[in-house]
């Protein structure tokens, strides 16, 4: 009984440590801030350093899709990182927002695996 309780242990402690050393998903929603240029499209404000920026980060396997949104509203993206301090790093060294032309709003995600539930729905 005892090698059973030890076993069951360290499972769960193998599990928790997995869990905790998966990187996390995270959403950023970039809207206009007080240095974007009021009137003009995504395309004309001063994003160079941004874009870098998420190049980097893209090569670094942290980036996994990012885009403007076809209003000129702002943008989003979806990245990965260990825990919400180191996300919010990376956010707030981007250009774009320490120069103030976006400000952000950063969530943790929770992806749904849906491929895997649609195999396990019920046949119409």
């Amino acid at each position: 009984m005892r090698n059973l309780l030890y076993a069951l242990i360290g499972v769960f402690g193998c599990a928790m440590f997995a869990q905790q050393s998966q990187p996390s998903t995270y959403l950023v929603i970039y809207k206009p801030g007080p240095a974007f240029l009021t009137g003009k499209p995504i395309s004309a404000q001063p994003l160079g350093d941004h874009g870098r920026y998420l190049l980097s980060l893209h090569s670094k396997g942290t980036l996994k899709i990012a885009g403007p949104f076809t209003d000129d509203s702002g943008g989003a993206l979806m990245f990965s990182a260990a825990s919400d301090a180191e996300a919010k790093e990376i956010i707030t060294k981007d250009p774009a927002v320490i120069s103030g032309v976006f400000v952000y709003e950063l969530h943790p995600w929770g992806l749904v695996d849906w491929e895997s539930w649609s195999k396990k729905a019920p046949a119409k």
